[in-house]
């Protein structure tokens, strides 16, 4: 098979393209910009592309397949040439189904919570020796790619609910037709798309309606917005397969699973943890492990990266490092920390990012979402306004959105290194959440020059 990628760069994309490649594919690929550890990771595997730009003529009648990714534009000149030719031109998702057509899928989706669930059932399942192929949407501690492709009789997906490619507006999740589909919870986002809540739950109805007959849907009943739509979703044939916290404990700063008269340590914690680690472990029952041996092999799990990461600590401070970003997951992240070391103080920093949490008309939604930290930080890199093409915002509107008077906020990344490196830290755990990169700020040596001051 012959395979060529429009925007391989793409994150999904060039792991893609390297599990293809892995599979016996030959694989070409185009992309006027390219990052890190993208470029890398394919000049590894020699499928690098020669030149950044498009080009047309690498478009031929002799490629089997064209998969586009959603960098690229509608009239992109690659895109036009394989129209033209009339070549069978896929989304990622689609390519990622057609693979796996005949597989057992299951398909993990949420607002929240996705990678760390789809990162604890491949934890599981490598642990105890399954064979399985996956798709996740991080770079996974002990495994090499984000995406595997073989003659596994399995594939667990991380089903995001943003859109397949610029030719096709249906989200990712609907295309995967699980045999076994999970929703964690639903709360608003990717408003650019998805306009209003309602429109933005309907994805999720949708998506249960593509669970193939005789399937499984797992999902989270303490989130009564994701319950009512279940009960409002006409799915003939689906076993529902509710879940909700299990019984736990928290000593000297441990969280301890209890189950069947057994006590399991974690490494993880928070009840928005405990929430994924349950749906994890019922579609692990699905595939015929055991209760107890779940919760040995997810003892050992640390957690997906940059998920509640913790980037260091002394006897009395912890530094964590997380993807927050929505409402939702600000929320959760904030309240696992306080709840953990209910004795500590925690000075929480988080950047807006986003199209969406940066949209004035969405900003009301974090509304109470920092009131549990001592400290709480907003920082809005001010040539991410500038990029976006919005109109920039102060302080005082943060404050007002986020109800809270007590709002710290920061518009250059310099000033906000300047003033977390000056922060008491001792006593209190440091809580640092972002879907982006704080403007360039060096979080490992921001954690170490704090730290320091212990020595």
């Amino acid at each position: 098979m012959t395979v060529h990628f429009i925007a391989i760069g793409g994150s999904a994309m060039h792991n893609l393209a390297i599990a293809l490649h892995n599979k016996g594919f030959k694989v070409t690929g185009s992309d006027d910009v390219m990052f890190e550890p993208s470029r890398s990771r394919l000049a590894k595997y020699g499928i690098l592309p020669q030149q950044e730009g498009w080009y047309p003529e690498k478009i031929t009648v002799d490629l089997d397949a064209v998969i586009l990714g959603m960098h690229a534009r509608v009239d992109n000149p690659e895109l036009l040439k394989a129209q033209e030719l009339g070549l069978k031109i896929y989304s990622y998702p689609e390519y990622i189904y057609e693979q796996s057509k005949d597989k057992l899928r299951v398909v993990i989706g949420g607002s929240h919570g996705k990678t760390t669930i789809t990162s604890m059932i491949l934890h599981v399942l490598n642990n105890v020796g399954k064979q399985f192929d996956y798709l996740v949407g991080a770079q996974l501690k002990g495994f090499e790619t984000m995406v595997k492709l073989t003659d596994a009789p399995v594939i667990i997906i991380e089903g995001d609910e943003y859109l397949a490619s610029p030719i096709d507006r249906r989200p990712k999740f609907h295309l995967y037709k699980g045999n076994i589909g999970v929703i964690s919870g639903i709360a608003w986002d990717h408003i650019n798309v998805f306009p209003t809540f309602d429109s933005y739950i309907e994805q999720f109805r949708l998506f249960i309606k593509t669970i193939q007959p005789g399937g499984k849907l797992i999902f989270s009943e303490d989130d009564t917005v994701l319950s009512e739509a279940v009960a409002q979703t006409q799915a003939d044939g689906i076993v529902e397969i509710p879940y909700t916290l299990p019984k736990y404990q928290i000593k000297e700063g441990v969280t301890s699973v209890i189950a069947e008269g057994n006590v399991y340590d974690m490494h993880v914690f928070g009840d928005h943890n405990l929430l994924n680690m349950q749906a994890a472990r019922l579609v692990c029952e699905q595939l015929g492990i055991d209760s107890d041996s779940f919760y040995k092999a997810i003892s050992s799990f640390t957690g997906a990266a940059r998920r509640l990461e913790l980037m260091g600590k002394s006897d009395s401070t912890n530094i964590y490092k997380d993807f927050a970003h929505s409402p939702s997951k600000l929320h959760a992240t904030i309240n696992a920390v306080k709840t953990q070391f209910p004795d500590r103080g925690l000075i929480a920093c988080m950047e807006l990012h986003t199209f969406s949490s940066l949209n004035k008309e969405f900003l009301s939604e974090y509304a109470g979402t920092l009131d549990a930290a001592d400290m709480a930080i907003v920082f809005i890199d001010r040539k991410t306004f500038e990029q976006k093409k919005m109109e920039p915002y102060d302080g005082s509107v943060l404050r007002t959105a986020f109800a809270n008077k007590k709002v710290l906020f920061f518009n250059d990344p310099t000033a906000l290194q300047e003033h977390l490196e000056n922060l008491d830290i001792e006593g209190k755990n440091v809580l640092l959440m972002s879907s982006g990169n704080f403007g360039g700020i060096d979080l490992g040596a921001l954690t170490n020059k704090l730290l320091k001051k212990f020595e």
